[in-house]
């Protein structure tokens, strides 16, 4: 049996995985807010984890391994959504906006995180199906001393939890004066959290012992984890962002109500995601989603191929120069592959890396490896593992290569002269010839940016002139 190391956040050390029952391995993953479309850092926990559901597969055999993530399709911001469409004319009830808009955004979701070559989980729960058994374990927590009832909310006594601080290292009075906590008169302590909340004619509500309302943020994947996992699984993962106080809050109330299990045994966070070295952010102007980059003809493959060149632990910088690198690594490996049958097993050293807490760059290497030493069946069975090089992925590459370089140098050109001249006449020339042929125009400060779209015809634009 291969041994796989995974670095445990709630220990700080990286440990030897030992499932708690080999034959049925359980891993729960929080997933999105369905309320919009999914941006880059959105994607980068969908891919690491698919990537460890991949390696526990192969390992322990994929009818052995359960992958749970959730949708969380009650939030404040779906509410919101929800009644912008009302306010702007929509005459049906705010429950039917809401589904609707529901329905629509875990679409995009399915299909964005295809196009990234992500497999879907075994289970994939929406928090409001699992409504009764957050409402059981509310109760059973207030019966437990574990939370109270207040002005139609209820809140989890944090201080009732002595371990509470241990997944991110720190105590709740240091919490209390480093963080912003919401201050409320029915709360019994600054750190106590919402685990129901009461909600008026114009939000989407639950009946409940303690009115109608709807579920705090945390209860919903404790209440979803242990209905489908049990009291015990063995791995919890996300983004780091999520580490505290969602993860933390989740470890308090999951093990005050069912203190006989363990809840997760491995806690495991990706790191965040930059943009040419900044930071993610409307107000940069750097903040772009999934289906942005697909649909400038950045392949699917080639962003998951980016992401997986850095460790998951790891802050990751997307570039536009990373892309390019994958994209021609991609087309060579895809070039030398085609037509080979895949070996029947990966190679070992791929799996060693990939045992090694994903270390991706170590695997990617090992692909060289193999490229570089002509083991073509291995490259494309090894590369399988990581969710590259498939069959169903590689449409893409069958596209020639976009020559574009030209084209921005005259653009550029004409742009500079239009600036003195201001006659921008040969500047629409171009950018029309250009969009016609599938390419996106940018022009800003910066400079010219011309980017292939996924109807992008090479020859229809050289044939234009």
């Amino acid at each position: 049996m291969t041994d796989i190391q995974l670095y445990n956040t709630r220990t700080r050390r990286k440990e030897r995985f030992e499932p708690l029952d080999p034959a049925n391995l359980r891993m729960y993953v929080c997933g999105p807010t369905v309320y919009d479309r999914a941006h880059l850092g959105n994607a980068r926990p969908v891919v690491t984890f698919d990537l460890l559901f991949r390696l526990l597969r192969h390992v322990y055999g994929a009818d052995r391994v359960t992958y749970v993530r959730n949708f969380t399709d009650v939030d404040d911001k779906i509410n919101a959504a929800a009644l912008a469409r009302k306010q702007a004319g929509d005459a049906r009830p705010l429950e039917e906006l809401i589904r609707e808009r529901t329905e629509e955004t875990i679409g995009w979701y399915h299909a964005d995180m295809d196009a990234l070559g992500a497999l879907r989980p075994s289970q994939e729960p929406r928090a409001t199906e699992f409504i009764g058994q957050m409402i059981a374990m509310i109760g059973d927590l207030i019966e437990k001393g574990h939370a109270y009832a207040a002005e139609g909310h209820v809140m989890f006594r944090v201080r009732s939890y002595k371990d509470y601080g241990a997944l991110s290292g720190r105590s709740v009075d240091d919490m209390i004066a480093g963080a912003r906590v919401e201050v409320a008169p029915f709360k019994e302590d600054p750190m106590d959290f919402v685990l129901w909340k009461p909600s008026d004619d114009d939000l989407p509500g639950w009946d409940s012992p303690w009115g109608r309302g709807r579920p705090g943020w945390h209860i919903e994947c404790s209440a979803m984890s242990h209905d489908l996992l049990g009291d015990s699984f063995d791995i919890h993962g996300g983004g780091i962002d999520l580490q505290f106080p969602h993860h933390e809050n989740e470890i308090a109330q999951s093990c005050c109500a069912h203190p006989e299990g363990g809840f997760a045994k491995v806690w495991m966070h990706n790191e965040m995601l930059q943009v040419e070295g900044r930071k993610m952010s409307k107000s940069l102007g750097n903040f772009f989603t999934v289906r942005d980059l697909l649909e400038q003809g950045v392949p699917g493959e080639v962003i998951r191929f980016v992401f997986l060149s850095t460790h998951y632990r790891k802050p990751m910088d997307w570039t536009a120069e990373k892309a390019r690198e994958a994209e021609a690594t991609l087309r060579k490996w895809r070039g030398l592959v085609a037509g080979i049958e895949p070996a029947p097993s990966p190679a070992p050293e791929v799996i060693d890396a990939l045992s090694d807490d994903l270390n991706t760059a170590g695997a990617i290497a090992a692909l060289h490896g193999l490229a570089g030493a002509g083991d073509l069946a291995g490259l494309k069975a090894s590369a399988g593992l990581l969710g590259l090089l498939g069959e169903d992925m590689g449409v893409w590459a069958e596209m020639p290569e976009a020559d574009l370089g030209g084209w921005t140098e005259r653009l550029a050109a004409a742009r500079a002269a239009a600036m003195d001249s201001k006659d921008f006449s040969e500047v629409d020339r171009l950018k029309a010839l250009l969009i016609d042929a599938g390419v996106e125009v940018r022009m800003s400060k910066a400079g010219v940016e011309l980017l292939p779209g996924a109807g992008f015809d090479q020859a229809r634009l050289e044939g234009s002139e």
